[in-house]
């Protein structure tokens, strides 16, 4: 896609600039942020924005910016890592199932329905019991979230690759089914799982925040968004501005990734694309 055709999809340039601002907000702190996180200072607590702490402290005296900056960062990388399981471990599952087709088709959709049957938090429950609370297992526990909904997107597209006669020529010629999934299939659905992916890092984020928020996720002397929302959660309504800068972080965060997903599946799917050239030349 040039960048004229980037350009048709408003949605697509707003979306990916928000998302991409608020990925590079969380990379910056990686080396620096206005103050220390772990800076605490009881005579600054409560302060409102000012010239030194734009975003104001929160109930500890740490700059609440900074901490916004590092939240964020967490957010993306949990996410991110989440994502990458569930492409690096559907993907391949739901193109086996359509390669060879058969027992490992069913194998693969029954495991796909007993992975559904078990959300994100329950399985983060169940990883925290065993192993503690933290943000390596709130990504696992995500991760193993996204295995099965990648594997029906890889199934799903693949399904309508296969029935190509280039890959029953493929077949043909002797080309077995790894390098059929590899050659013809995962090429031809890599519009799906980014569009896919796209989706999937919003909801990550979310979920991410929600396992924070009860515990589950990242621990002090980390934080993130959704540990920000749990600190101020007591504090609302005295001091509602602790609560609605972290969550004000994650609604313009997810809002940003739908909203760059939504533009990518139109710039990307050429159905949309065609019925769009259809509806100008009319």
């Amino acid at each position: 896609m040039n960048w004229q055709q980037f350009r048709r999809h408003p949605s697509l340039v707003i979306g990916l600039m928000a998302a991409t601002l608020f990925a590079l907000l969380g990379l910056v702190s990686l080396w620096w942020t206005p103050f220390p996180i772990e800076q605490i200072s009881i005579a600054r607590r409560f302060l409102g924005t000012t010239a030194e702490h734009w975003l104001g402290t929160d109930h500890l005296g740490r700059d609440m910016l900074s901490l916004v900056m590092r939240g964020t960062l967490t957010s993306f990388v949990v996410a991110g890592l989440g994502v990458i399981i569930g492409i690096g471990i559907g993907v391949p599952l739901g193109l086996a199932a359509v390669a060879w087709g058969g027992v490992v088709e069913w194998l693969v959709l029954r495991l796909s329905d007993i992975t559904f049957a078990f959300p994100a938090v329950i399985v983060a429950i169940l990883i925290a019991t065993l192993f503690g609370p933290g943000a390596a297992n709130a990504t696992i526990a995500i991760g193993i979230f996204n295995i099965p909904v990648f594997a029906r997107v890889a199934r799903g597209g693949a399904l309508a690759i296969a029935a190509q006669d280039y890959v029953a020529a493929a077949r043909l010629a002797g080309l077995g089914n790894a390098a059929i999934a590899a050659r013809h299939l995962l090429p031809n659905i890599m519009s799906l799982l980014i569009v896919q992916g796209t989706i999937q890092l919003s909801l990550g984020i979310l979920a991410e925040a929600g396992l924070s928020y009860i515990g589950l996720g990242t621990q002090p002397p980390a934080t993130s968004l959704g540990l920000m929302l749990r600190d101020a959660q007591s504090l609302f309504l005295i001091h509602p501005w602790l609560s609605v800068v972290p969550g004000l972080a994650i609604v313009l965060i997810v809002i940003a990734l739908n909203v760059a997903g939504d533009g990518l599946r139109d710039a990307i799917d050429p159905r949309l694309r065609h019925q769009g050239l259809n509806h100008g030349a009319g």
